[in-house]
C-alpha cells in the first residue's frame, strides 16, 4: 500500500491516456452492435419481404454464430501474435465490408453468406479489446475498463432501434446497411493513429506507465492453444461463456420481435422501449465492473469480488421468468432491462477472468476459446428458439425460463473449476 498511493496520485496528475483507449474500444463496440443488431430490429421487415419462417430466421442467425465461433478462436490467436492494434483493424475491415454486403442480399443463401462474413469479422472485437485492456490497465482497473467498453454494446443496441427505422422508412432496409457501414469507417482512422502499446506511446507519461505496469511482470510471449486447453481455468471461463452468451444472443435477435408482437407495436414505436432496456443494460455493464473493482480496492480478493458480483447478477435475472405475464409494456421493460443489465454486469466480470488467471501472452487464446464456446451455445439457443416459436409464436416463457437459470449454471462452472481463481503458471 505504501507505493500504491504515490503511483495513483502521480498517474492522476500525469494524465489518463489509457481512458482514451477505452473510449476507442467503446466506440468500436457501439459500431459492432449496431451492425449486429440490425437484423433483430429489421426481423419483421425481413421476414415479410423475404418470406422467412421463424426457422429460416434462426438459420441465418446460426450462420452468423457459426462464423463467430470459428473467428473467435482464430482471432484470439491472431491478436496474441500480431497485437491488438493490427488485429483489431483487420477484424473491423472484414465486418464492415460484410455488413455493407447485406444491402445486396436477395436470397436466404446470400443473406446467410453476409451474416457469415459479419460473424468472422465481429469475432475479433472482444479478443482484441480485452487484449488492449490487458496491455493498458493494471488488474484492479480491468473489470471497470472492460465494463465501460462493453457498455458500447448497449449504446449500439439503443441507437439501432431509434435511428435505423428512420433510414428504413426514408430509403429502405438495403440502404440502411450501406449507410451505416460506410459511416463506420471513420473509426478506423482514429484507431490506427491513436493506438500503440503503452511503452511505445509518446503521450503516456512515466507516472502513468508505472501505474499501468504495477502488477508483477508475466510472460508476454504468445502461447499456443495446447498450453491453455488443458487448464481448468480455461474451461471455467469457457463454460461460463457457453451458458450466458446464448441469453444475450436471444435478447439481441429476438427481443425486438417479441416487443412488437406482445405489445402490438410497430417499427417506429418499439424503439423507445427497446432503447430503455439497453440503457438499463449500460448502467449494469459499468456497475458490474465498478462493484468488483471497488471490492478489490477495499481489500477483498479477486476471487471474492468477481464471484460475489456475479452471484448478485444471477439473482437479478430471475424475475425475467415472469416477463411474458406482464401486460404493461413499461413494467415489462423494467423486468427485462434488469435482466439485461445483470447480464452485462456478469459479463464484465467474466471477461476479466482470463487476465486475472493467465499471463498476458495467453489471454487472447483463452478469450478466443471462451468466445467459441459462447457461440456454440448461441447456435443451440437459436435453433431452440426457432423450433419453440414455430410451434407456438406466443410461447416465450420457456425461453425466459432458460435465461433465468443460465447465470447460476455459469457461476457454478466458474467456481467448481477455479475455486480460488489462482494464477496459472505456464
Amino acid at each position: 500500500m505504501g507505493q500504491e498511493q504515490p503511483i495513483r496520485a502521480a498517474a492522476a496528475r500525469a494524465g489518463r491516456y489509457r481512458w482514451g483507449i477505452v473510449a476507442l474500444l467503446f466506440a468500436a463496440t457501439v459500431i459492432n452492435y449496431v451492425d449486429r443488431q440490425m437484423i433483430g430490429v429489421l426481423k419483421p421487415t425481413l421476414m415479410e419481404d423475404l418470406k422467412w419462417s421463424e426457422a429460416d430466421y434462426a438459420g441465418v442467425i446460426v450462420w452468423f454464430q457459426f462464423a463467430y465461433a470459428i473467428g473467435y478462436i482464430g482471432f484470439g490467436k491472431v491478436v496474441d501474435m500480431i497485437g491488438a492494434r493490427l488485429g483489431y483493424a483487420i477484424a473491423f475491415v472484414i465486418w464492415q465490408l460484410a455488413h455493407i454486403a447485406h444491402g445486396g442480399a436477395y436470397s436466404m443463401t446470400q443473406f446467410a453468406m453476409a451474416r457469415f462474413g459479419l460473424g468472422i469479422g465481429e469475432s475479433g472485437n472482444f479478443p482484441a479489446g480485452i487484449k488492449a485492456v490487458t496491455e493498458w490497465f493494471p488488474a484492479k482497473e480491468r473489470a471497470l475498463a472492460i465494463g465501460i467498453f462493453n457498455a458500447g454494446a448497449n449504446i449500439g443496441a439503443i441507437i439501432t432501434p431509434l435511428v435505423v427505422p428512420l433510414i428504413v422508412v426514408a430509403w429502405g432496409w438495403r440502404t440502411a446497411f450501406v449507410v451505416t457501414g460506410l459511416a463506420a469507417f471513420i473509426w478506423l482512422g482514429f484507431w490506427l493513429v491513436m493506438y500503440r502499446r503503452p511503452r511505445e506511446h509518446k503521450k503516456v507519461s512515466e507516472a502513468e506507465l508505472a501505474w499501468i505496469e504495477q502488477d508483477p511482470a508475466d510472460p508476454v510471449t504468445p502461447m499456443g492453444y495446447g498450453a491453455v486447453l488443458t487448464r481448468r481455468e480455461t474451461w471455467a471461463y469457457s463454460l461460463g461463456k457457453f451458458f450466458i452468451d446464448p441469453i444475450w444472443w436471444f435478447f439481441l435477435f429476438w427481443l425486438p420481435g417479441y416487443l412488437l408482437e406482445r405489445y402490438d407495436l410497430n417499427l417506429l414505436t418499439f424503439g423507445l422501449p427497446l432503447a430503455a432496456i439497453y440503457l438499463l443494460s449500460d448502467v449494469g455493464s459499468v456497475a458490474g465492473g465498478w462493484l468488483s473493482s471497488r471490492l478489490m480496492k477495499a481489500g477483498r480478493s479477486a476471487n471474492f469480488a468477481r464471484k460475489m458480483t456475479m452471484f448478485i447478477c444471477a439473482c437479478a435475472v430471475v424475475p425475467i421468468f415472469f416477463a411474458q405475464s406482464i401486460d404493461n409494456v413499461w413494467l415489462a421493460v423494467l423486468v427485462i432491462g434488469l435482466a439485461t443489465a445483470a447480464h452485462q454486469a456478469f459479463s464484465a466480470n467474466l471477461y476479466a477472468l482470463p487476465s486475472d488467471t493467465f499471463p498476458r501472452g495467453a489471454v487472447g487464446s483463452v478469450v478466443g476459446i471462451g468466445g467459441t464456446m459462447g457461440a456454440i451455445g448461441g447456435m443451440l439457443m437459436a435453433k431452440g428458439a426457432g423450433w419453440v416459436l414455430d410451434a407456438d409464436p406466443d410461447n416465450y416463457t420457456v425461453l425466459f425460463g432458460v435465461a433465468a437459470c443460465a447465470y447460476f449454471l455459469a457461476l457454478a462452472a466458474v467456481h467448481l473449476l477455479s475455486p480460488r481463481l489462482d494464477r496459472v503458471q505456464l
